[in-house]
């Protein structure tokens, strides 16, 4: 049996060394600095042996006898001891009494040492032992070092200090390849607080981060979906530029589904995975279901790469029903894209082609994005005097459906812009001519309509603002206070745009950016018609000592000279007058607390459109607790909490709950806890959430296990916590 396990990384980057969470920091010392561990093992055999000590009998015509302080030193090995017996012709030694030893990999204290320096051969007995790079420690009766190469007898193994042993592992016979990073133990029994759960006759574990073939960690769990569940990946170590992981999944309610993964790496900027899950003749369902996913990048040249994102899904029900997060419960539509992307100094560029695919029950083909056979897009800029630029945004596509049928597009817009300003100003004029050109299949004519219709208008824009600040102190700090007005004038004359089709035009959702953008619709099918200026106010309090944020508020409205009247299905109704008005603020008491809000008012209703709240508070060294309310008019209204919640030494509370005030139910509940020590975590995790696309209830009970060092089993549980909690992994 192989067992790779979830590697967890080296002290150096992360494991506690100093076992911060254990009341027992007893382990070996280093003896040296890792400075003076100089060197390779491969050297040792070309390189000379310094020995040092306070006195030496050379009365022996062959042997040498050092005692007080003894100290040797090739390459990278340090000993150290009272008393070594020293012969020159062989280069054998042996000591009397408690012996020191280091190299470039581990330290250890042995009872007694005998070493053979020629042929790179070190015995220790009666060893204690301590990784250099890595929490691993242990001991044995015997230990056994030949260059790389290591064999303990009697020996035990765990991340854990010596005198707080929450898992061990032990075998009658441990050899250790330092090279291979590759540990195998014979007659292995591991035991979790003392008491046996598993026993092996023959394991092979990792002794450091690099890859290897072997079983990783196994998901247990089980939920109302799909019943019991069992994922035991297999990892294979094909090369050094690609590898692959198998992951078989038992579902008890629906049968075993096979997956795997493949991933490569060709010449030095290429890399991809293709992956995918097959269920032949699923229980439940009666049909095969599964996912094939292919994402792939190379950097062709210095100015262009070529990206691929490939999906296909077997039905629509495939990610409610297998999803592993509440982000993959809830996709409606799957995008797959292909293309060649360009970048110089003055430019960008993209050739794609892009379609998707149904994949929720509540979407249907007709409401899926037009398929793009293919996009090319062009976006230039360029400045030619100190004040002047001119630019150039292209597009031209072919749009294509089934269903619907398609047409193409050619939208061009060149600009020319004065940015002018100073270090307390600016004022940017804007012009640029939008020219829109059709060729539309005759199923999307109108009657009576045109075939090839064309958009020709104009578009300019003054954008204004300065900025004022002052210094003052409050509470014996520093402080800087901005104050930052800004006008955005806007114009754009009015054409009937009906007979145009809708192949990608949306409306943009209105939030404070959406007060300064020159068109009120995403896509190339509308462009809004616009006699309307911005007047916003904005004023941020920073820190004079590092420049940090520590409070923002802004204000900001559109007044409409002209009432707009070029609008798409679902825009919603606009006012003669003006806008909502737009407040956004944000405050960060310290490094630990920070709260942010956003409101629109729409003064000729007499009604918020939308409000936000957002808290964040942290304390201690993992306390954590995110509270959120946002609502849209008539769409939603949420409250969301979330915590991190440490209690006693090592104990955590978790937990989320997202509730629709809306629609007075729980959207999703999450609750757990975690014991964690410096060398084990244990988290169990309930969570019931609301199936999207229908008004079930699914049930989830997730358990991992971690021995820290050597990797988790159960439930990966990080990538469910990082969905819910906000900022879990930091």
């Amino acid at each position: 049996m192989a067992c790779a396990a979830r590697a967890q990384e080296p002290a150096s980057a992360g494991i506690p060394a100093e076992w911060a969470l254990c009341p027992d920091t007893s382990t070996l010392p280093m003896y040296r600095p890792a400075a003076d561990a100089a060197g390779k093992a491969g050297d040792r055999a070309g390189q000379p042996t310094d020995v040092s000590a306070l006195a030496l009998d050379v009365s022996g015509e062959q042997t040498t006898v050092l005692t007080g302080e003894v100290e040797l030193q090739q390459s990278d090995r340090w000993l150290g001891t009272d008393k070594l017996t020293y012969e020159h012709g062989s280069e054998r030694f042996h000591t009397e009494g408690p012996v020191r030893y280091q190299d470039r990999s581990m330290r250890l204290g042995a009872g007694r040492a005998q070493g053979d320096l020629a042929r790179d051969v070190v015995r220790l007995e009666d060893v204690q032992y301590q990784f250099n790079a890595q929490a691993g420690n242990g001991h044995a009766d015997v230990v056994e070092l030949r260059g790389d190469q290591g064999t303990l007898t009697g020996g035990s193994y765990s991340t854990c200090p010596p005198a707080q042993r929450q898992w061990e592992f032990s075998a009658s016979r441990i050899d250790v390849d330092q090279e291979s990073g590759t540990g195998t133990a014979r007659n292995a029994t591991l035991r979790v607080g003392g008491v046996p759960v598993l026993w092996l006759p023959w394991v092979s574990f990792p002794t450091d981060d690099r890859r290897r073939s072997g079983l990783l960690s196994p998901t247990i769990g089980h939920d109302d979906r799909n019943g019991f569940e069992y994922e035991q990946p297999v990892y294979l170590n094909l090369a050094p530029n690609y590898d692959a992981t198998l992951k078989p999944r038992w579902l008890s309610d629906r049968g075993l589904m096979l997956g795997a993964e493949f991933r490569y790496l060709g010449g030095t900027d290429a890399r991809g995975t293709l992956e995918g899950t097959w269920l032949p003749g699923d229980d439940l369902a009666g049909i095969d279901r599964g996912l094939v996913r292919w994402r792939h990048s190379d950097r062709l040249s210095a100015n262009w790469s070529f990206r691929a994102d490939l999906n296909h899904v077997s039905d629509d029900f495939y990610f409610s029903d297998f999803g592993g997060s509440l982000r993959d419960t809830t996709i409606t539509q799957l995008r797959s894209t292909m293309g060649l992307y360009g970048r110089g100094e003055s430019w960008e560029a993209e050739l794609l082609a892009e379609r998707w695919q149904v994949a929720s029950p509540i979407a249907s083909e007709l409401q899926l994005p037009y398929r793009r056979l293919p996009s090319a897009r062009l976006r230039w800029q360029r400045p030619f005097a100190e004040w002047l630029e001119l630019g150039l945004d292209a597009e031209a596509v072919r749009f294509d459906d089934e269903l619907r049928g398609g047409g193409n597009r050619i939208d061009l817009q060149p600009y020319l812009e004065m940015p002018f300003g100073g270090a307390a100003w600016f004022a940017t004029p804007r012009l640029s001519w939008r020219y829109t050109a059709y060729s539309i299949d005759q199923s999307l004519v109108p009657p009576g309509g045109d075939d090839s219709p064309v958009r020709s208008l104009p578009v300019m824009s003054l954008d204004m603002g300065a900025f004022f600040d002052r210094s003052f102190e409050w509470g014996g700090k520093g402080l800087v206070q901005t104050l930052e007005p800004r006008l955005y004038y806007l114009y754009s004359p009015y054409r009937d745009q009906d007979e145009l089709p809708l192949f990608d035009t949306q409306p943009l959702t209105f939030s404070w950016p959406g007060l300064f953008r020159s068109n009120r619709f995403a896509g190339g099918d509308r462009q809004g018609d616009a006699n309307q200026v911005t007047a916003a106010l904005t004023t941020r309090v920073l820190s004079a000592d590092d420049g940090r944020e520590l409070l923002s508020l802004g204000l900001g409205r559109i007044h409409y000279f002209e009432a707009p009247r070029v609008t798409v299905p679902g825009a919603g109704a606009l006012s003669d007058d003006g806008s909502a008005w737009v407040a956004e603020a944000s405050w960060s008491a310290s490094d630990r607390f920070s709260l942010g809000v956003a409101h629109q008012w729409d003064p000729d209703a007499v009604r918020t459109q939308l409000s936000a709240v957002r808290g964040q508070w942290r304390f201690g060294d993992r306390g954590l607790v995110n509270a959120a309310y946002r609502y849209r008019t008539d769409l939603l209204e949420q409250a969301d909490l979330s915590f991190v919640l440490p209690v006693g030494g090592n104990w955590t509370l978790l937990g989320r709950w997202n509730y629709s005030l809306l629609d007075r139910r729980s959207l999703e509940a999450m609750g757990g806890v975690e014991w964690k020590s410096c060398c084990v975590a244990v988290r169990v995790l309930g969570r019931r959430y609301l199936r999207e696309f229908s008004d079930e209830q699914s049930t989830g009970i997730y358990l991992e296990i971690e021995l820290n060092g050597v990797g988790s089993f159960g439930r990966n549980t990080e990538r469910l916590l990082d969905d819910a909690i906000l900022d879990y992994s930091r």
